[in-house]
């Protein structure tokens, strides 16, 4: 038995290879709002990374501006390392949900801006969220994120 407790997510991070190049993206193309942009290289941040003297450039993203977690994306400006394969298929792997409520107008309007896409949408048959869509994207750096439009809400009976 633990003796605490958690209390909320407050961000998700990613690492980008080119922080301006993400930040058209997610903010210019898929929307999200910009809510800071910052350089560090403070002292904690090389301790709590393992990486003594890195700086970072960073950007902070929020769905809607009352949004309590935020999207954090990281270029490491020192300290840089390779890409790597972002399948969803691989143990460690990470992917991003948005949801949307239309996507079929999301996945149109994001392609005609040249957004790479793994498949069109998709109808869920079956689980918590049939009746509901769902599709893949990758960002600039081929980090996974799914849309997501949830079923229509059961109608009433006896309205």
């Amino acid at each position: 038995m633990v003796s605490w407790q958690l209390a909320d997510i407050h961000h998700l991070g990613l690492t980008v290879a080119d922080i301006e190049r993400s930040i058209r993206f997610y903010r210019d193309v898929l929307g999200l709002a910009l809510v800071r942009r910052r350089s560090t290289d403070a002292d904690y941040i090389g301790q709590q990374t393992g990486y003594p003297g890195v700086r970072l450039e960073v950007a902070s993203f929020k769905v809607r501006p009352d949004s309590a977690p935020s999207i954090e994306i990281v270029q490491y400006a020192t300290h840089t390392g390779l890409a790597t394969d972002q399948a969803t298929n691989r143990p460690g792997n990470t992917h991003l949900c948005l949801q949307v409520d239309d996507l079929q107008a999301a996945y149109d309007s994001l392609r005609q801006h040249g957004v790479r896409f793994k498949t069109p949408p998709v109808p869920l048959t079956s689980g918590p969220n049939r009746g509901g869509f769902g599709v893949y994207l990758f960002d600039p750096d081929g980090y996974t994120i799914e849309l997501f439009q949830p079923p229509p809400p059961l109608a009433t009976v006896g309205a």
